[in-house]
């Protein structure tokens, strides 16, 4: 099972060979870590856990998140099929972590960053990878 990055819903660029990945990101005002865990199952990208360093102006923590080693941990209700980044040029970029270590998509892409370019993340067809 691999994960395929896809830009603007069309081209696959990218496989990572890999069934489990972090996405990170920091909140643009709260300057505040996220990270969601995803696992690809049976065809699909499944949502495992998700977690925030802290929270501020619009990241409250979920009803059912448990704070710790300073992190707010929950399982959101509703795991998508894919997602969806939009990729801003003011913010930092969106990193994917495995195996310990973190890259940005402008590193795994190795295209730079560009204005309201939409990524999708999904599990890669079964012939692709």
């Amino acid at each position: 099972m691999s994960l395929c990055l896809g830009i603007a819903f069309t081209l696959v660029q990218a496989v990572l060979p890999t069934d489990r990945v972090t996405l990170a990101w920091e909140h643009s005002v709260e300057k505040i870590r996220w990270e969601e865990d995803y696992a690809v199952r049976a065809g699909r990208l499944e949502l495992m856990e998700a977690r925030v360093k802290g929270s501020g102006a619009g990241m409250e923590p979920p009803a059912g998140a448990v704070l710790r080693d300073g992190w707010w941990h929950y399982r959101p209700a509703q795991p998508p099929a894919s997602v969806i980044l939009t990729r801003s040029t003011y913010v930092k970029d969106y990193e994917l972590c495995r195996e310990g270590r973190c890259r940005t998509l402008t590193e795994i892409l190795g295209s730079p960053r560009q204005e309201g370019v939409t990524i999708e993340l999904f599990a890669c067809p079964e012939n692709r990878g």
